[in-house]
C-alpha cells in the first residue's frame, strides 16, 4: 500500500502534522485511538468519511517514519 496517496502534510492544516487527505484527521489521532483499543470498525463508525485504506495508510506511514529513525547511543 502506498500511503502517499492518502496521507499529506500542509503547514496550513493542523500545523503541518500528517493528516488523511481531504480531512483534518491526523495520523497521530488514528494511531492513538488504535493504541487505546479502538477497532478499525469503531473508527470507521466514529469518522464515517474515513475509509479502511485511510487507517491502513496511517499505520504504513507510521511504520515508515519509525523505520527511518536513528537511535543515538550516548557513550
Amino acid at each position: 500500500m502506498n500511503y502517499r496517496d492518502r496521507i499529506t502534510s500542509n503547514p496550513d492544516i493542523m500545523l503541518g502534522k500528517p493528516v488523511v487527505k481531504g480531512t483534518r484527521i491526523t495520523v497521530e489521532l488514528i494511531i492513538r485511538k488504535l493504541s487505546e483499543g479502538m477497532t478499525v470498525d469503531e473508527l470507521l463508525e466514529a469518522y464515517p468519511h474515513l475509509k479502511r485504506e485511510d487507517i491502513l495508510s496511517c499505520l504504513a506511514y507510521s511504520a515508515d517514519v519509525i523505520s527511518r529513525e536513528e537511535i543515538i547511543v550516548a557513550t
